[in-house]
């Protein structure tokens, strides 16, 4: 089993200063194998650094990230990454970003080309192979980018605000495909987010994070992602319970804010 353990987690920096911000204090979760969770809370409180020591972009100053049995401490092939903005080679092919990462590792023409059309398949971008990536509309790029992430087969999918950028729409769109991918495929995923709605959407498991210093605050066990494979997602967010938490969430990340705010008044 590949689950996705933290170990007492602090992250400290040093600014121009000399001034220390702990950006993360003493972080402890399990995330099992396949699981679904996704992250939110105030600009501020380490999500996103959270997510950076976990994909091996930096190493924490205290405590530890296992994924199974391996201690993390740099990035790995284990852990596939999706960015807010594709990250993707505009000049390349859809193809050729997709396959990336297989070309790099010595992976044969043949089994390149097999892998690409079925994960193309897979994101519902049949045919664009052969398209260049800078013509494509930013939800197929991010499509792509899934596409990108997926074809290595990593253990875990780490995700930061992948849709934040993306019309309403289209968001919609790609938080079933997201929901399908994880049914499908079984990966575990960790998604940070600044929507509460799609939060609660994306997360069978939703940390609710407080910053000054960065700390889990709340977790949630939640059932509309599972929800989300099989029903409209609209008709799920008229549901009075989805409607009561998402409420107690942004009440809860309001009065951090203010809390934040009325600190550095």
């Amino acid at each position: 089993m590949s689950d996705l353990i933290a170990q007492d987690i602090n992250m400290r920096f040093t600014t121009p200063a000399g001034d220390t911000v702990v950006a993360l204090k003493d972080v402890s979760f399990t995330l099992k194998e396949g699981e679904l969770l996704s992250v939110l809370g105030p600009s501020g409180c380490g999500k996103t650094t959270l997510l950076n020591i976990i994909a091996g972009f930096l190493r924490p100053t205290g405590g530890r990230f296992l994924l199974g049995e391996d201690e993390i401490d740099g990035p790995g092939v284990n852990r596939g990454m999706v960015f807010q903005q594709g990250a993707l080679f505009e000049w390349l092919t859809v193809a050729q970003n997709v396959d990336f990462g297989l070309r790099m590792s010595g992976t044969s023409s043949a089994e390149c080309a097999e892998k690409v059309e079925r994960w193309l398949d897979i994101v519902g971008l049949q045919g664009f192979g052969d398209t260049p990536t800078y013509q494509l509309s930013g939800g197929m790029q991010q499509r792509v980018a899934l596409a990108r992430c997926l074809i290595n087969d990593p253990d875990v999918i780490l995700m930061d605000e992948p849709l934040g950028a993306l019309d309403a729409l289209t968001r919609e769109k790609m938080q079933t495909l997201v929901l399908k991918i994880w049914k499908e495929t079984g990966k575990t995923i960790m998604i940070i987010t600044h929507s509460v709605e799609e939060a609660l959407l994306l997360g069978e498991r939703l940390f609710v994070m407080a910053p000054r210093p960065g700390r889990l605050h709340k977790e949630y066990r939640l059932p509309f992602a599972e929800r989300g494979l099989t029903e409209d997602p609209r008709d799920i967010k008229n549901d009075p319970e989805f409607s009561r938490t998402r409420e107690e969430i942004l009440s809860m990340i309001w009065n951090m804010e203010e809390e934040i705010m009325g600190g550095n008044a």
